[in-house]
């Protein structure tokens, strides 16, 4: 009922229903009150108002936007509750009063100030709001930036605003209940002189030095960068929040070039979403900025999604542009017919040119480069038969933006797969990490991942009371220390995401790299890493959610993993431990196993997870597993040989491709010194 109501109220937690039931119910409450009329209730659930709205607004709640599209938005619910205060004090016969003439010119005059300070807040936001953000780009030493208004001005700047009406309606219910004026008259001069304090202090970010150089001026300090960078290899990217993690999976690939990287980034919400790295970023929303910049010296573009905007790039002739995508498997958005566009589409092993080949889109085979996958190096691989409790990795997909019931084990499957598990003998450790997205699109799948969380959960505290699996309390406390002496250290060098932050704008000159700070961020997350594993028996069940641990680092600890059709299985591959994929869609193990390449050397599971003794049996002894060889194979077909490395090979593809692309400018120069020349002996 609770998860009902949680769906259909937009809110993300229990909690957050509560505030909106509690925000939704107090408005009647308090015109109840006005009407009574009862000073206490009123100030009773005018208090749960606040906090309630408040609450909402700090957890960022969805159905604070829809209040606003149903015109019930921040300011009309102040001022209905203003309105209602009024109504009160005429209700207790204070209309001839003092502090009833008070309060009406009170909310009149806090109401104008409003304007002021909404045109304010936003002519900054749009003089701060440059037309490129940038990041590890040394903008400070080339143009000034000033500093953004401090205290937070802006954050959040209209509910900070409107709650400044609190000190007028505190003082108005106390000069109401106390029958007299004075707190009322307080309260009320406290309100109009914050609100025009809050005013006053925005006025100097509109003049003067506080105010940034224009959009021209900061374009032109950026091609200045551009040809003293002189950028040679460029990652391109455009996309949704959702779609970040599509350019994070290339950014320590991109640090590992050769050439001189560079990231391109059309929307302002994937670079404050993206993943720290040590690459100059730029990010241009504008598609006449962008091709308006000096991007001469690049010789290869490489994208990792088919979108709209790459048009903007793809128009250069003077770099090759190659599609390099976001992963690896049987989807058919890895054969789309627009990578014809593209000079080149790299792979990461045969398997992605045979598809092509299948697929028959318009992409020739040589313009195929296999360069394996960088992101895999580390993946670790088998290590001999696992000592004590074999640990068994769930990782399903989620059920897709179509909702097919066949793109997720988790909802046929889910649960016959992790009781059968949990009831191994001999026994296994499961390890369980859904999709993040898992049960966004159906309420079912959903549903699915509580029965299958609860069922893990149930189990694993099962295991710790029986007296056949025993704890090392001493190491497992030395774990933990060592974890909390790690977060501590990482809160301090990230930042924990308080304080007063700045903007974009200050972001931008300000986002260079620390280099010695990043790496030891990375060395400390690789420590927590260890610690986290070792914080816990080796035989506990776990479910894994959350950015950290990462699923690599989940491949790692497992012996063996059970998924769904997805890049997960291509990546698992890297690892060549045993693994299963499950047939939700019932299509038969030999279909299953021609339409899916990834599955070739997989264990088959039916919706019934009847096949898992065979997974189990490969996992317990090594020698007696079917499936090692085709494994290898399979490996080498989808993410090509273990040596060169992949990173060497993607190196050497970029180089190749920058050759070309330089053979072609000189040749058209040539060509245009030629044409120029005739054209001089013709006159």
């Amino acid at each position: 009922m609770i998860s009902t109501a949680i769906r259909v109220a937009r809110v993300g937690s229990a909690a957050e229903l509560a505030a909106a039931v509690l925000m939704l119910a107090g408005y009647p409450a308090i015109m109840v009150a006005a009407l009574i009329p009862s000073v206490p209730a009123f100030a009773a659930a005018t208090a749960v108002t606040y906090l309630a709205d408040h609450y909402l607004h700090r957890q960022g709640s969805y159905l604070i936007n829809r209040l606003s599209k149903v015109r019930a938005g921040l300011s009309i619910r102040f001022l209905i509750r203003q309105l209602l205060l009024i109504l009160l004090l005429a209700r207790l016969d204070l209309s001839d009063n003092l502090i009833f003439y008070g309060a009406t010119a009170c909310f009149i005059a806090f109401y104008g100030l409003q304007a002021p300070h909404g045109a304010l807040v936003t002519l900054i936001r749009n003089r701060r709001r440059l037309p490129v953000a940038t990041r590890n780009v040394d903008l400070a030493s080339r143009v000034r930036i000033p500093d953004a208004p401090r205290m937070g001005l802006l954050n959040r700047s209209a509910e900070k605003m409107l709650h400044l009406d609190l000190a007028a309606v505190v003082g108005i219910l106390v000069a109401a209940a106390m029958d007299w004026a004075l707190p009322g008259f307080i309260g009320i001069g406290v309100t109009i002189v914050l609100g025009t304090l809050y005013v006053l202090a925005l006025m100097p970010y509109v003049r003067g030095k506080k105010v940034p150089p224009s959009a021209d001026k900061i374009l032109a300090k950026v091609d200045d960068w551009l040809r003293d960078y002189r950028p040679e290899t460029v990652l391109y990217f455009s996309g949704s929040k959702d779609s970040v993690y599509q350019v994070n999976m290339w950014l320590e690939t991109m640090e590992q070039l050769d050439s001189r990287p560079l990231i391109l980034l059309r929307e302002r919400v994937i670079l404050q979403n993206l993943a720290p790295t040590t690459v100059p970023v730029i990010c241009v929303p504008g598609g006449v900025h962008l091709m308006n910049m000096d991007l001469s010296t690049v010789r290869v573009a490489l994208y990792a999604a088919n979108v709209g905007k790459n048009i903007h790039l793809l128009r250069v002739p003077t770099m090759k542009h190659v599609f390099i995508g976001h992963g690896d498997s049987d989807k058919l958005a890895s054969v789309n017919p627009f990578s014809k566009a593209y000079d080149e589409v790299w792979t990461a092993g045969r398997a992605g040119r045979d598809r092509y080949a299948i697929a028959d889109v318009g992409v020739r085979d040589e313009d195929i480069v296999e360069v394996g996958r960088p992101q895999l190096a580390p993946i670790q691989t088998r290590q001999g038969t696992p000592d004590g409790v074999p640990t068994v990795l769930y990782a399903p997909t989620w059920e897709g933006w179509d909702g097919d019931p066949g793109n997720t084990s988790l909802m046929l499957a889910g649960e016959n797969i992790v009781k059968k598990l949990l009831k191994a003998d001999p026994p296994v450790r499961v390890l369980y990490k859904p999709h993040p997205f898992t049960g966004t699109v159906l309420a079912k799948a959903g549903a699915a991942h509580q029965k299958v969380t609860a069922l893990i959960e149930k189990a694993a505290a099962e295991r710790a009371a029986d007296p056949r699996f025993q704890a090392d309390a001493a190491a497992q406390a030395a774990a933990k220390a060592e974890l909390a002496r790690i977060e501590a250290r990482l809160a301090v060098l990230v930042g924990n995401g308080g304080g007063d932050k700045g903007d974009e704008a200050e972001a931008s000159r300000d986002g260079v790299v620390d280099v010695a700070k990043y790496e030891e961020i990375a060395r400390l997350r690789g420590e927590w890493n260890d610690a986290y594993w070792r914080a816990f028996p080796v035989w506990e069940h776990r479910v894994v959610t959350g950015a950290e641990p990462r699923l690599y680092d989940c491949f790692n600890v497992a012996d063996a993993m059970v998924s769904d059709i997805s890049s997960v299985v291509s990546d698992f591959i890297a690892s060549g431990k045993p693994y299963a994929v499950t047939d939700s869609a019932a299509v038969g193990a030999e279909e299953f196993k021609r339409q899916n390449t990834a599955v070739r050397a997989a264990t088959i599971l039916s919706n019934s997870a009847a096949e898992l003794g065979e997974l189990l049996e490969a996992v317990r002894d090594p020698a007696a597993d079917p499936l090692a060889e085709d494994r290898v194979e399979l490996k080498q077909y989808l993410l090509g040989p273990d040596e060169p490395t992949s990173i060497e090979q993607f190196n050497t593809a970029v180089a190749n491709l920058a050759i070309k692309a330089e053979a072609r400018n000189v040749g058209q120069e040539s060509r245009a010194a030629a044409s120029a020349a005739e054209a001089t002996t013709k006159a």
